[in-house]
């Protein structure tokens, strides 16, 4: 029999983590292997336990989910994770994704949606709820395939490189990435955003996303029902 998959649960409400464990444990192909309440004690129990997925509550007492997949995936690059939270806007789920997440599940309809997707991302693909496609989440990953003319007033102090990498990060590309496709290299792109971040008085990759869907980089009516 081949071994189990290993999933972590992170969530500070006991009785949900107990809900999330009875549905998880219908498929015998996964094995609960640990649970924690909050952000320092998942990261504490992940670096021992090194589970394959972990499902994340957003809102956690001393961290957000965010945070917390960020750290998690600076320290275990292979661990899969889904956010697992009552929050569905937009913002939620873009900064989920630029994060390092692949799937994202909302509280109310957990039960139906959580072994689909718990099956979808260990496949390697990305999963959201209420059948949202996987396409959507490539508006924040890919270039999209037309140019797009910025029109604001604080984006006319950006350069043209500038406006040229704003695209890029609106679409989730990491600096190295970006650094590729421009034929540039990681700090320069670094640089860059900085210089950009500065101009817009911008403090934050959610910021930065709710700029970019001001000016229609994103479209965000693909993220609302």
């Amino acid at each position: 029999m081949a071994a189990r998959i290993s999933i972590m649960i992170v969530d500070d409400h006991p009785l949900f983590r107990e809900g999330l464990k009875s549905i998880i444990v219908r498929d015998q192909r996964y094995e609960i292997v640990g649970e924690a309440g909050s952000g320092q004690d998942a990261l504490d129990k992940a670096r021992e336990i090194k589970p394959e997925l972990m499902m994340v509550d957003l809102s956690l007492p001393d961290m957000s989910g965010i945070q917390l997949t960020r750290q998690i995936l600076e320290k275990l690059p292979q661990t899969k994770i889904i956010i697992v939270t009552m929050h569905s806007k937009v913002d939620y789920i873009a900064e989920t994704f630029q994060a390092g997440a692949t799937g994202f599940v909302v509280k109310e309809s957990a039960a139906e949606g959580l072994l689909k997707g718990i099956e979808t991302v260990l496949k390697g693909d990305y999963f959201l709820d209420n059948a949202v496609s996987t396409q959507v989440v490539q508006t924040l990953k890919k270039l999209p395939g037309k140019e797009t003319t910025i029109n604001d007033a604080h984006s006319e102090k950006l350069t043209t490189r500038e406006q040229e990498i704003l695209r890029l990060l609106a679409e989730g590309l990491s600096s190295k990435e970006i650094a590729k496709k421009l034929f540039i290299s990681p700090k320069t792109v670094e640089n860059h955003r900085a210089n950009i971040m500065n101009k817009l008085d911008l403090h934050s990759t959610l910021e930065l996303v709710r700029y970019a869907a001001k000016l229609g980089l994103i479209d965000v009516e693909l993220w609302t029902n």
